[in-house]
């Protein structure tokens, strides 16, 4: 079984993603749904041949070892893969997230126009943050491309693994990838500060050791751009306090309020005419007001402070939602699916 063949025929189909396990087709993800390849059903050894095409002999060794891998892979003239490989069951699967092979500009991923001003500052934390496959990577991508197109600058990214390829423009570019250039997050962020950035990527913030190296980077002089899995302001932030002990929470609250520039929550929904998605935002940007909520242990007041600063750029996610329903671009019940305060929505929507 050809793995190229079923990935190029995957990408011909605007899949965002690939799945691959035994005892079904290739199954590939199509604006969220999940669809069958016109393919043969896979047998545990289908899955175990087809995982040896994409990784490497190191990489399949510790795919044994550990019982998953994150690794890339890459088509010339087709696309690039992230990939993770997993055992389930006792069998191999495969986990296929496709990456589009050119950078997309900010305006083509309909983000808000504040995002061109938040990547052009010169230090601090910015944050993109949202559910997992719903873009986050995409726009950091995007951001670096404008960076890289603006200012020149050093900037050092640190993914895991490695998904756009960038190329030096008016900045120089450095790519690290966890696994294969460096040993891990804590690691490669360490080392970062010893490389002039100007301007650091972490893929994810993960854990305390990179958070708390992530805030101390912003604080130093450096624009660090980075994702977590949460969905709104004010639970980014309260994720952030809480990964750290109660004794440290007050020095990590006023680093916060100090460093944070900006957070962009983003959910891709699905179109009221199906043909595709369409993306959904609440935007938070620095101001003393939320840099006093921050500090003061105020978190719940946030959305507040976000719905009355409209003069900064600001909106909550229920306003983008009400928003797109209005403009017929997402049913009623999908806007109820992805919304954080239903009573609010109601409320705008009614408006």
């Amino acid at each position: 079984m050809d793995l190229n063949a079923i990935l190029t025929k995957a990408v011909n189909a605007g899949a965002s993603d690939l799945h691959i396990c035994a005892g079904v087709p290739p199954v590939i993800r199509l604006h969220g749904d999940l669809i069958n390849l016109d393919e043969p059903i896979l047998t545990p050894h289908d899955c175990v041949e087809l995982a040896k095409q994409c990784l490497n002999s190191r990489l399949y060794e510790t795919f044994l070892e550990e019982g998953e891998v994150d690794s890339s892979y890459s088509i010339p003239g087709v696309a690039r893969f992230r990939i993770n490989v997993f055992k389930q069951r006792g069998t191999c699967a495969i986990a296929f997230r496709t990456i589009p092979q050119e950078i997309p500009k900010i305006e083509d991923l309909g983000l808000p126009g504040l995002v061109y001003d938040l990547s052009l500052k010169q230090r601090g934390l910015i944050l993109i943050t949202g559910p997992t496959g719903h873009g986050k990577s995409t726009t950091l991508a995007a951001m670096i491309n404008y960076i890289n197109s603006k200012r020149r600058c050093h900037i050092v990214t640190i993914e895991d693994p490695i998904e756009f390829l960038h190329r030096h423009n008016k900045s120089v570019i450095n790519q690290r990838e966890i696994g294969a250039d460096t040993k891990n997050y804590a690691n490669s962020l360490r080392a970062v500060l010893r490389e002039d950035p100007d301007v650091i990527l972490i893929g994810e913030m993960r854990d305390q050791e990179t958070i708390a190296t992530a805030l101390t980077a912003a604080e130093t002089g450096h624009l660090v751009l980075s994702t977590l899995h949460t969905i709104g302001a004010a639970k980014t932030i309260d994720r952030i306090i809480d990964v750290f002990p109660p004794y440290q929470q007050a020095q990590i609250r006023t680093q916060l309020s100090t460093v944070l520039q900006g957070i962009i929550s983003q959910q891709l929904i699905r179109r009221a005419d199906n043909k595709g998605r369409v993306l959904a935002t609440e935007t938070m940007v620095w101001t003393p007001a939320i840099a006093n909520l921050i500090r003061e242990s105020r978190t719940h007041q946030i959305n507040t402070c976000i719905q009355t600063g409209s003069q900064f750029g600001m909106y909550t996610m229920d306003t983008c939602l009400a928003e797109l329903y209005k403009q017929e671009l997402i049913d009623y019940e999908s806007a109820c699916q992805y919304s954080v305060d239903m009573d609010n929505l109601r409320k705008l929507i009614s408006m």
